[in-house]
């Protein structure tokens, strides 16, 4: 008797199983309700075939949303139509052979229409698609359907990935926060705040308008609390964001400056062609991406890092060059060697509009530079923005060890600080010059290369840049790395922090006076170092 029953337990279990979440019989009478094309039935019948988990109610609903579910009225048949015309059984979804004399459409409405979305969004909520799971989850959350919190709790329980589950609990909380009961949406309203965001703050905004005047005092004190966590964490979101756009600019400021600062130093030359350096790099990068994309198109993410030492050399080069024959003639004349300086800066311009033209080129962000990233949910930096900052502390830190650790740097620091002595002491000079402002113009390019990615490669380039390099040369103190690396933080910081309270302009004019009123205060700057420009 035993060994009957166990093996009348095992028939069981090997049978097939009914259809999941309602009676089959009812889901045969649903979709034959569909066929009838009855508008008051409808709406419920779509529910229990939402709650079924057959196979082709999703096809179904969703041809019924698109208006391409068709009816056979002589047997209530289901088929549907494809985008391209073909008519597949909706069961089997294989080819029918019917006429389309026999077949009308099934009509809906907007009621109905909104019920489809939440079935359907219910539906994908199974899907093995981690997208389309993610994608049903955002959609609940949008528009809330009491009708969907119970397939979503389901989902929710046996959801592995941490990511959707967070998706998921979300869409559950603005379900509840809006149709649960007081208790429930006091809850639902404490886990919404922990994910702040502008959808979140509105979702409980417009659930504390909602409640009536003689409400659950504990569920408004609720609300009102998660609105005040959520206005506070989003206000601190957006100084972050700004705080790091200020960073990114002081990244963009520092390396147009650094150069500057290192032949400034030394030579004391106001040199105007240093923002022309700094196009040279970005036409660098822009020639070397067009020889990848030529010869080798497969590793064109790579042609950035090929860039960096040809623009170093280009621009190097060419700031050698102009030193060996123009700057070197001109040293104790202050005014001519700007005027001079400025001339090679309209040269150089004209030469690349002549030689290269002077339409704008395009120099393509590599995938590993494109997208967001984000540290902290609800802080989105964009990624190349991310690397250049990066980037930007990288070079700092190379010129640093560069001028702290080679013999090159200790004849830089000699001849910034006293030049008669170091001539006395052997250090040629002249070649301390010419390697100076090479190394600054180099670097000059280098910042070249980061800027082609944020900016339009043109002839125009460096002229954006060299009186805010000036800037932050002056405010730092004249030849000191970290009193420009510290200039232009700060300048950057400022500048983007006055912008949402006194606009672009007016921060910009507001900064320049204060750095004005800086400089009558303290002229050396922010650290002062001994030069030939401070001797004389």
């Amino acid at each position: 008797m035993r060994r009957l029953f166990l093996f009348l337990m095992l028939l069981a279990a090997l049978a097939p199983q009914p259809v999941r979440g309602e009676d089959e019989t009812a889901v045969r009478d649903a979709f034959a309700t569909l066929a009838a094309g009855n508008l008051d039935a409808m709406e419920p019948a779509i529910g229990v075939i939402a709650r079924s988990g057959v196979a082709w109610a999703e096809p179904v609903l969703r041809a019924l949303l698109d208006g391409r579910l068709l009816a056979r009225q002589a047997d209530r048949a289901l088929f549907l139509r494809t985008p391209e015309g073909t008519v597949l059984e909706a069961e089997s979804g294989t080819p029918a052979a019917v006429e389309a004399r026999t077949l009308r459409p099934v009509r809906i409405n907007n009621r109905l229409r909104r019920a489809l979305e939440a079935a359907l969004g219910s539906l994908t909520l199974a899907s093995p698609d981690r997208a389309v799971r993610l994608a049903a989850a955002e959609k609940l959350f949008t528009r809330p359907d009491l009708s969907a919190l119970e397939p979503l709790e389901r989902a929710l329980a046996r959801e592995a990935d941490g990511a959707v589950r967070e998706a998921f609990a979300r869409a559950r909380a603005a379900i509840l926060v809006e149709h649960g009961p007081p208790a429930a949406r006091a809850e639902a309203a404490s886990l919404l705040a922990s994910a702040a965001s502008p959808a979140v703050l509105g979702k409980l905004q417009a659930a504390k308008r909602a409640l009536p005047a003689d409400a659950d005092p504990a569920l408004a004190e609720a609300l009102d609390a998660a609105v005040a966590r959520v206005e506070t964490r989003l206000r601190l979101l957006e100084f972050a964001q700004t705080f790091f756009q200020g960073l990114s600019l002081g990244s963009v400021l520092l390396l147009a400056a650094i150069g500057l600062a290192v032949t400034f130093g030394v030579m004391g030359v106001i040199n105007m062609a240093h923002g022309e350096m700094v196009m040279l790099g970005a036409y660098a990068t822009w020639a070397v991406q067009e020889a990848f994309r030529a010869f080798l198109p497969g590793a064109l993410d790579w042609s950035l890092l090929a860039a960096l030492p040809a623009a170093f050399l280009l621009a190097g080069a060419a700031g050698w060059a102009i030193e060996r024959s123009v700057i070197s003639r001109l040293y104790g004349r202050p005014l001519e060697t700007l005027l001079a300086t400025f001339g090679i800066s309209l040269v150089l311009q004209q030469a690349v509009r002549l030689g290269i033209g002077a339409t704008n080129r395009e120099v393509v962000t590599p995938s590993w530079m494109s997208g967001l990233v984000e540290p902290v949910p609800g802080l989105a930096l964009t990624m190349n923005r991310v690397v250049i900052v990066l980037f930007a502390l990288a070079v700092f830190l190379l010129l640093v060890a560069l001028i702290r650790g080679t013999r090159l740097g200790l004849e830089i620091r000699a001849v910034t600080q006293n030049r008669r002595m170091a001539e006395t002491m052997g250090i040629r000079t002249p070649r301390v010059d010419a390697l100076t402002f090479a190394l600054g113009s180099g670097i000059a390019g280098i910042g070249g290369v980061a800027l082609a990615q944020i900016d339009n490669v043109s002839p125009n380039l460096g002229q954006a840049y060299i009186v805010d390099s000036f800037i932050v040369v002056v405010f730092g103190g004249v030849g000191n790395l970290w009193g420009t690396f510290l200039g232009a933080m700060t300048l950057g910081v400022v500048n983007k922090l006055l912008e949402p309270v006194a606009g672009a302009v007016l921060g910009k004019i507001l900064v320049l006076v204060a750095l004005i009123l800086f400089i009558q205060r303290r002229p050396q700057g922010l650290f002062a170092l001994r030069g030939r420009a401070a001797e004389a």
